[in-house]
């Protein structure tokens, strides 16, 4: 198991970067126009943020989009308070049988859009004056339609980083041509392409994971690239640890395969990886022996791992992250037993509405 983390984490870091960043802002005259998209639902803690930082991007050819999908806070009057910076309010409107609240929103976000290329950002993602350009830069420069990004998270000592879940650690591991690796906080997709050849979310309308469908599809074209942001490149995130786990509940059962053979066969890889420290533990109860320097090596090597993991999206700190990581295991076994009996209880829900597959 440490062999095949390390070949997929390596493959991760070679092929998942930006080769070249664009630093000249008069380029950016020559660059498509952008339509950001933020599907919200019950967003009051995040969404000033947000906009605030969507807001302040240095590229041109820009449009703000917002859509309030029936929330029952008064997120639609934050939005509405952005008017005067220009930032277009949308009132989602009531969900049509058969489709999933969040794709519903996305699809009524592409109706509305207007750029050639669409981002669409969650309320908890974060970027920077220069991500825009970038990105779209990016995008053009390796000729794809879609473009996937891994977030950073932002440095704090709190419980949602050092705790946070492994749901994008997951997404990396298990990429492959035919269901690779993709992010819902950041993506950006050409919009003809979304709406006229891949038939927009209608497709997809029940779907979890709607965006890791489009990019299958794209990823057959070769037109979709998944890349881990950078500090340059500015994409981070800032989760609550509760929503976060929400997310891997809703996301993990369909990220392994949606079979529950596969979720049990992660299941079982999970018990193997903890079982170093438990055997630890057992060494400072019962006594120590080879079985526990074993153990330790192999702990050590694991934690190896995810600190290259960590290296990429913490910007500092990564070391108390691999101090942690038996924990981190811990509580990701927790949540795919979770997630594996609520999917088969069809006990799932997304924003409060329950949820179907198929």
């Amino acid at each position: 198991m440490s062999v095949f983390f390390a070949w997929k984490l390596m493959f991760a870091f070679k092929h998942f970067k930006m080769k070249k960043l664009l630093s000249e802002p008069r380029i950016f005259k020559d660059l498509p126009s952008v339509s950001v998209c933020i599907p919200a639902r019950n967003e009051t803690h995040a969404m000033t943020q947000c906009l605030e930082r969507v807001i302040a991007s240095r590229y041109p050819k820009l449009e703000i989009i917002v859509l309030d999908d029936s929330s029952g806070d008064n997120t639609s009057m934050l939005i509405k308070a952005f008017a005067h910076a220009g930032v277009r309010f949308v009132e989602g409107s009531p969900l049509p049988d058969g489709w999933l609240g969040k794709n519903h929103a996305l699809q009524e976000l592409l109706a509305e859009a207007s750029g050639s290329y669409i981002l669409y950002l969650d309320v908890d993602t974060q970027i920077t004056p220069d991500t825009i350009g970038q990105l779209v830069a990016y995008a053009q420069q390796e000729k794809v339609s879609m473009v996937s990004v891994l977030p950073r998270h932002q440095d704090s000592w709190r419980v949602s980083v050092l705790l946070g879940t492994l749901r994008y650690f997951w997404e990396l591991i298990l990429h492959r041509s035919s269901a690779p690796a993709v992010a819902s906080s950041a993506w950006m997709i050409h919009r003809h392409t979304l709406r006229d050849s891949l038939g927009g979310f209608q497709p997809y309308r029940n779907n979890v994971q709607p965006e890791a469908k489009l990019a299958a599809a794209l990823m057959a074209r070769h037109s979709y690239r998944f890349i881990i942001s950078t500090p340059l490149l500015g994409i981070s995130y800032e989760k609550k640890w509760l929503s976060q786990v929400e997310t891997s509940l809703r996301l993990l059962f369909p990220i392994l395969g949606g079979r529950i053979v596969t979720n049990l066969l992660a299941l079982v890889g999970l018990l193997l990886l903890n079982i170093p420290a438990l055997v630890l533990v057992n060494g400072f109860i019962s006594g120590w022996t080879i079985l526990q320097t074993m153990a330790l090596w192999q702990l050590c090597i694991h934690g190896a791992l995810y600190s290259l993991y960590l290296d990429r999206v913490w910007q500092r700190g990564w070391w108390l992250g691999v101090i942690l990581w038996p924990f981190i295991i811990a509580q990701e076994l927790i949540i795919l037993i979770i997630s594996i009996n609520r999917y088969l209880r069809h006990k799932v829900t997304w924003k409060g509405r329950p949820i179907t597959t198929k």
